[in-house]
């Protein structure tokens, strides 16, 4: 069996449990992480980082795992770069139609992790690792310690106990009895992102899940999830899913 110490893997998926067991796996295989949330910063990071190999989901927001396929596969810089799709879509069509938009396989959700390890080792058989440049920095990757998925799931807590008022960073060092510097490195490892950076994506998730199923006023929904200037909360909205929020209800409705 090939081993997958020291293969670099980009996760790419929108949601944050599915990247933790993920990732949580793979590191105890000796593997370095690294995160994308969707599909156009999964394209960014495949060229930037040049992994290994890249596991996608196949239903993201602002771009879906099919066209960022697409992309990397199309593109001289990332075309060697292996795509293994991660869907729960299980159907003829949706493995087909991963296959032809470039991947190399199809994995299931929810995750049987021998098989993640046996399909990995497949495709990297005749693969060389990449090897790290003296010139060049390497790139940031992170583990999860005890402490860190202690104090991620604590601070977690306190951040959705209300979207509408969050704890301040101050607030947070007190609640949970560290400092910013440790509270971001354990967000890092455990979801790829900052605290500041997980709480705004839960609150664009909360913002369009109440657009979706509920008929309360753009304005209550910005109020709802932390900002008070509706037009801030337009403008970040957009920025993550490509429409506004009115555009969204439209489209969903």
């Amino acid at each position: 069996m090939e081993t997958l110490e020291h293969r670099r893997i980009l996760i790419v998926d929108d949601e944050e449990a599915d990247r933790m067991l993920l990732s949580a796996y793979l590191q105890r295989h000796g593997c370095q992480i690294f995160y994308a949330q969707d599909g156009l910063e999964g394209i960014e990071k495949a060229r930037a980082l040049q992994p290994d190999l890249i596991l996608m989901d196949s239903e993201m927001p602002r771009c879906n795992g099919h066209d960022a396929c697409k992309i990397i596969t199309q593109d001289p810089r990332t075309r060697d770069i292996p795509v293994i799709f991660i869907s729960g879509m299980i159907s003829p069509e949706h493995r087909i139609r991963g296959l032809l938009a470039g991947a190399v396989d199809y994995i299931n959700k929810p995750f049987d992790f021998n098989e993640v390890k046996l399909r990995l080792a497949i495709h990297l058989r005749h693969k060389p690792a990449v090897q790290a440049s003296k010139d060049k920095p390497k790139p940031e990757t992170v583990s999860a310690s005890n402490r860190d998925v202690i104090v991620f799931h604590s601070t977690r807590t306190h951040l959705l106990k209300s979207l509408s008022a969050t704890p301040t960073m101050k607030e947070l060092e007190k609640l949970t009895g560290t400092n910013s510097k440790h509270l971001n490195t354990a967000f890092k490892a455990c979801a790829g992102v900052t605290v500041y950076g997980y709480l705004r994506e839960e609150r664009m998730k909360e913002a369009r899940d109440l657009l979706q199923r509920t008929s309360l006023a753009v304005q209550d929904i910005s109020l709802q999830v932390g900002f008070a200037d509706s037009g801030n909360f337009a403008t970040a909205f957009k920025d993550r899913f490509g429409l506004t929020p009115r555009e969204f209800r439209q489209q969903h409705s």
